[in-house]
């Protein structure tokens, strides 16, 4: 949602190109009214067909760039010639046009017409200094003017790297750091004029180191994957994977981007080998089409035999594709006990994990302080831009300053300054609840939390939990406000955190006013732990099952109706279990990258947590439901049946997860300061809600859906399988034996769901599916 204090009201974006289109889409996201601009065709009829196509793609493109497709609905369309006065009244006008000096220079000077005083002009540049895109333009243009790098695509990845000289205004960079910030969801990065910023600088040399020595080493492209990939803390793609999501191609223009502005004596330019076999396979992919994902392949590519598919990989010696075959370098297995044992291990894994560890490791940390004073900047750009778990100067401190400078200096590599000072001290330190870096003079120095920007970390530091076992916690976050945490395996739902639910609801007998549930893992709560279900199962402990789920339904009923507020703070996947959480709260203050759903039925279930029952009463009592019960139900059918999962916060809205007086979260270290907030704000003056009765239409609703999934049974849309847990889930969603002049109560409906449940975990056909999704993580369709 936007930020009322701040004084960005309007955004212009110039180029409807893939990176315009999705900043454009973002600001839509946002609730910011944008107009995107770009040229008119030569010989078009349609003079805005550009950004008019632009727009149109943002609604069919995957992963979506926008969160609800009724944002597109803020984006104005125009063209450079007719439209231009459009940016007039625009407090932000971001240029992402082509990566060349004149034809930038021209449109700014074309702004400079038209813009209100005192307007901010920014530049997507990711290869241009800022005192180039300014030279020969008016001092106040240049005070209006800095440089704001985003990552593609714009909503998904977090990073924004700002860039300002000494004459640009320090209010607009203030209004952009908090723009980017709160409205936008951004990781702002302050960055030096320096050549590729801080993610680019590391991330193309990373990119480059990593690729060419895994040919030197005789890897293949599996084999290398396994180690630049899940242990190295980089996206489970790994490097090669990588390379095919973001575009071959782009790899020889950003290489020679950097050869160009950066130094000879800089280690890319000591190290990048036009004449290196890799570069050659990489053109003659690129000629032939194999760009990556977007093209016929890459690395990787899908084939088709006999209407199967199958996957294969590039041999990167011959340059032909062969079948896949699984990596099994024991260095890759061995990385499990951490980054240094992968980094000694003695095999050509461990070997090249090493080489390309020790390459750019040392290389972000001679960096300092020329593209950042402090490493903090540094590793959180890594992180948010190239989707790395730990930054360099964090998998330093794995590896141990003492021991990565001795081997260092053992291979003949220069040791960074940065390390020489640490002197075997860690780069990172905890004391009681502070935590600090390491400078380059040799003293550490505070990491700043701001009260409106933390994480559940920031609060633990140092403290003792008030209550918890291995699948959950109670912490006071200050203010008479406790936070739930859940940090199972996946957080996934089992006993013990259901215990802590049920401990949840009665922390006002230890003075207490207000609970927030959330965590900083990735994921808020994937549901129910299948696999212990699947045991109780085959081992016939139904009363045990029946005693879990009963357990489960009251600790949640004892958080709805508890004497305090409850506010659910979720960030990514809350599906089943995790969304039935949600769903039993005051509030919700979810991340807008929040995916949300009742998948039960993928695994041959229904939601029996109170899941079935909160969107049923939701439906019904909704003051704007269309027409009577029916197609109120009927929409709650549809969600739960075919396992439907929101891709944002805003399409949880629709689906009456997220109520109409829930607000958005856009960044994520804001998630839960907010839900305290929200917290707080309700615990003034709260009272617990009224107990819902309901009437619902019984066997008639439950004909009607049986007709609908009879129909795609026979349409081969649906299994006959299907079918079946479908009819136990419209037994609940339609009140069982009632009729529409009955009144049913929320235990009644808690009833048929725990009913449903076990009814279907006694089949053999739920227990496949349950069995199949534990082995291959897919669902089985019998």
């Amino acid at each position: 949602m936007p930020n009322e204090s701040n004084t960005i009201k309007k955004v212009a974006v110039i180029g409807a190109g893939v990176m315009g289109s999705g900043i454009a889409a973002h600001v839509a996201n946002a609730g910011i009214p944008v107009v995107l601009l770009d040229i008119v065709p030569e010989g078009a009829e349609n003079r805005s067909v550009i950004a008019e196509g632009a727009v149109q793609k943002l609604l069919k493109q995957k992963p979506a760039p926008l969160m609800h497709k009724r944002n597109a609905k803020r984006i104005t369309t125009g063209n450079l010639e007719d439209d231009l006065e459009l940016v007039a009244d625009c407090d932000w006008i971001c240029e992402a046009i082509i990566e060349q000096v004149a034809p930038k220079h021209d449109l700014y000077k074309r702004l400079d017409g038209v813009r209100k005083q005192g307007s901010i002009v920014t530049s997507n540049t990711s290869t241009i200094p800022l005192n180039k895109l300014v030279e020969g333009l008016p001092e106040s243009f240049a005070r209006d003017f800095a440089i704001t790098h985003f990552f593609n695509p714009p909503r998904y990845m977090r990073l924004l790297e700002l860039v300002a000289d000494e004459k640009t205004r320090a209010d607009a960079m203030d209004a952009l750091r908090a723009f980017g910030d709160v409205a936008l969801g951004k990781e702002v990065v302050d960055c030096k004029d320096t050549p590729g910023f801080i993610a680019n600088r590391i991330g193309i040399y990373w990119s480059y180191t990593a690729l060419s020595a895994a040919y030197d080493f005789g890897l293949t492209v599996e084999e290398t994957d396994s180690i630049v990939g899940k242990p190295m803390g980089i996206p489970k793609t790994g490097i090669f994977g990588l390379i095919d999501l973001t575009g071959i191609d782009l790899a020889p223009h950003v290489n020679a981007s950097m050869l160009d502005l950066l130094p000879d004596s800089d280690p890319f330019c000591q190290a990048f080998r036009e004449d290196h076999p890799l570069n050659a396979q990489i053109m003659k992919m690129i000629g032939e089409g194999y760009t990556g994902r977007k093209g016929k392949g890459g690395f990787y590519r899908m084939v088709k035999d006999n209407g199967r598919r199958s996957k294969e990989a590039l041999d990167l010696t011959t340059g032909e594709y062969r079948p896949t075959v699984k990596a099994k370098l024991a260095s890759a297995k061995a990385a499990k006990k951490g980054l240094r044992t992968l980094a000694e291990y003695d095999d050509k894994g461990g070997q090249y994990a090493w080489h390309v560890l020790s390459r750019v490791l040392s290389y972000a940390a001679m960096l300092v302080p020329e593209i950042s004073d402090d490493i903090v900047s540094i590793d959180n750009a890594m992180k948010t831009g190239y989707a790395w778990k730990y930054g360099p100067f964090e998998q330093i401190d794995q590896l141990g300053t003492e021991w990565f400078a001795e081997k260092l200096e053992a291979d003949g590599l220069p040791v960074p300054e940065i390390v020489k000072v640490a002197a075997g001290r860690p780069l990172y330190k905890e004391e009681g609840e502070t935590a600090y870096y390491l400078t380059l003079s040799g003293d550490y120095a505070e990491i700043a939390v701001d009260e409106g920007a933390w994480m559940l970390a920031d609060k633990k530091r140092g403290r003792e939990r008030i209550d918890g076992n291995k699948s959950a916690s109670l912490w006071d976050i200050g203010d008479g406000v406790v936070c739930l945490e859940f940090h199972s395996k996946m957080n996934s739902i089992d006993a013990e955190m259901t215990e802590m639910l049920a401990k949840a609801a009665k922390i006002d007998k230890k003075g207490y006013k207000a609970l927030v549930i959330g965590n900083d893992a990735d994921n808020f709560c994937v549901g129910a732990n299948i696999g212990v279900a699947l045991f109780a199962a085959n081992a016939a402990m139904w009363p045990v099952i029946e005693q879990a789920i009963s357990a489960l339904q009251n600790a949640l009923m004892a958080l709805k109706y508890a004497p305090f507020p409850v506010v659910a703070a979720p960030a990514g996947m809350a599906l089943g279990g995790g969304c039935e959480v949600v769903l039993h709260a005051d509030a919700v203050q979810p991340h807008a990258e929040s995916y949300m759903g009742l998948v039960e039925v993928g695994v041959g279930l229904l939601p029996a947590g109170g899941g079935t029952k909160e969107l049923t009463t939701r439906a019904i009592m909704n003051p704007k439901r269309p027409g009577g019960a029916m197609p109120a139900i009927a929409s709650v059918f549809e969600a739960i049946s075919t396992a439907k999962v929101a891709t944002s916060a805003e399409e949880a809205r629709d689906m009456l997860i997220v109520r109409p007086g829930d607000t958005v979260t856009m960044n994520r270290t804001r998630v839960l300061p907010d839900a305290k907030a929200k917290a707080l704000a309700l615990a003034e003056d709260y009272t617990a809600p009224e107990p819902v009765e309901i009437s619902l239409p019984g066997a008639t609703a439950r004909a009607a859906f049986d007709m609908a999934v009879q129909g795609f049974v026979l349409q081969g849309k649906a299994t006959k399988y299907d079918s079946v847990v479908s009819a136990a889930v419209a037994n609940v969603v339609s009140g069982g034996d009632t009729d529409i002049k009955d009144v049913i109560t929320e235990k009644k409906l808690l009833q048929l769901e725990r009913d449903g449940f076990v009814s279907l975990i006694k089949n053999n056909a739920t227990l496949d599916r349950i069995e199949h999704m534990l082995t291959t993580g897919k669902p089985l369709r019998n």
